[in-house]
């Protein structure tokens, strides 16, 4: 694996996410396509870090993996010290709903459906109390307090990701998950986004992993790892990550904004 600066303050007993010689064989038929091969990364907590590489180099199907939504061919993935790899549909399904939040570019919400309740969704399948409450206070972190009430096509897109980022924060996860949050966004809509990305991670220690194929959205992190067929081929920090300008509030874990 290719060589990373770590900080002092870096330690083992801060590490979150561990990749061991990862493989991901896909059959087609006779034909095997190789997406990742023998990929090892390691991710301590409170990172805020991207994923880039062209189309097919395994970028999405190691996302995949970090999520628990695709299980490795062979290798170790130990998230919180749990060996995800050798969990059972249902401890995945905890595992998805508990620890991770997901952001995809196209949004994913419900389409008839307000915004209020998109964002109760995975707390309704976690059967918790006070859902509605926390929705709010989610959407309220995310600048949408007077939208939640209107379904994502009364939205605008740069809204409607706001919506996906507050659903991923309401069971409070300790990783995000963004697939190309920003590739269906404007300019000024995509550079709100990441600012609501940086101020969750450096408010609230959320561990932030971006998939981007757009360099610019990469530099707002603290460290880019390149994929090219199915390999890391770099892994570096971002020596003068840039900033993002938002005028949002931030997600307390109280359930209220700051």
């Amino acid at each position: 694996m290719p060589e990373r600066t770590t900080t002092p303050t870096e330690s083992a007993d801060e590490m979150l996410i561990s990749l061991q010689e990862i493989t991901k064989v896909y059959r087609m038929g006779a034909m095997e396509v190789h997406a990742l091969r023998g990929v090892s990364l390691e991710v301590h907590r409170s990172e805020i870090m991207a994923i880039m590489g062209p189309s097919g180099s395994g970028k999405s199907t190691l996302m995949n993996i970090l999520g628990a939504l695709d299980q490795p061919t062979t290798g170790t993935y130990l998230l919180d010290g749990t060996n995800v790899a050798a969990l059972n549909d249902d401890q995945l399904a905890f595992i998805r709903n508990r620890k991770i939040g997901f952001v995809f570019q196209n949004f994913n919400l419900l389409p008839r459906t307000a915004a209020l309740t998109n964002v109760e969704l995975p707390l309704i399948y976690a059967g918790t109390k006070h859902r509605k409450e926390k929705a709010l206070a989610a959407l309220e972190a995310v600048g949408l307090a007077d939208r939640i009430h209107h379904r994502p096509n009364e939205l605008s897109g740069g809204q409607q990701q706001r919506v996906a980022i507050a659903r991923a924060l309401v069971n409070e996860p300790s990783i995000i998950l963004a697939d190309e949050p920003t590739g269906n966004l404007d300019s000024k809509s995509g550079s709100e986004i990441m600012a609501i990305f940086q101020e969750l991670n450096e408010s609230l220690g959320i561990t932030v992993i971006f998939v981007t194929h757009e360099p610019e959205i990469a530099e707002h992190t603290r460290r880019i790892v390149h994929l090219q067929d199915g390999v890391i081929i770099s892994d570096k920090p971002v020596l003068s990550p840039r900033r993002a300008i938002s005028g949002h509030g931030l997600y307390d874990r109280n359930g209220v904004t700051s």
